[in-house]
């Protein structure tokens, strides 16, 4: 009777030892298509991530220029430079610059176009009218424009071409 039952204890632990080579092979298998079908859509979501939070320090800069115009009852400029990715607001008076009122860094792997590199905002309330072009450098993301219009208007849309 002892005899019989070490030999059902002993096939019960041989069955149930662990995985088989082919059910692991199975599983990665699996694994290795779910990581193919998600990882273009992660890296299009870091990439729109991007434009996102590019557009939005661009446009909060804007805010922030137009606002100090009127509040210093000064003309001031936001340039940016798309090389050192800094945007920065400036009193600009005869071409030199008297101080920098604001500087703002963005993403390393946005870019930012337009017909100018500067915009001029005035303590009567009117702008230089321009429009900005956020981009991704990979191309991925959908691109961002914001719009400054003639009265200091500042319009986000989702559209653009790069």
């Amino acid at each position: 009777m002892n005899a019989s039952t070490n030999k059902v204890a002993q096939k019960l632990r041989m069955s149930s030892s662990g995985f088989t080579l082919i059910e692991l092979m199975v599983t990665i298998a699996v694994l290795a298509i779910i990581v193919g079908i998600a990882a273009p859509s992660i890296s299009t979501q870091l990439a729109n991530q991007r434009v996102k939070s590019t557009t939005a320090t661009l446009a909060n800069a804007l805010k922030e220029a137009k606002t100090e115009s009127r509040i210093l009852r000064q003309p001031l400029t936001l340039k940016y430079d798309d090389n050192s990715k800094v945007i920065k607001i400036q009193n600009i008076v005869s071409g030199k610059v008297i101080s920098t009122i604001a500087s703002y860094k963005y993403d390393k792997k946005t870019t930012i176009t337009s017909a100018s590199t500067s915009n001029q905002f005035n303590p009567n309330k009117t702008a230089d009218t321009t429009t900005y072009i956020i981009c991704d450098i990979s191309s991925k993301g959908s691109s961002r424009q914001i719009e400054v219009s003639k009265i200091g208007g500042i319009a986000i849309k989702i559209r653009g071409t790069c």
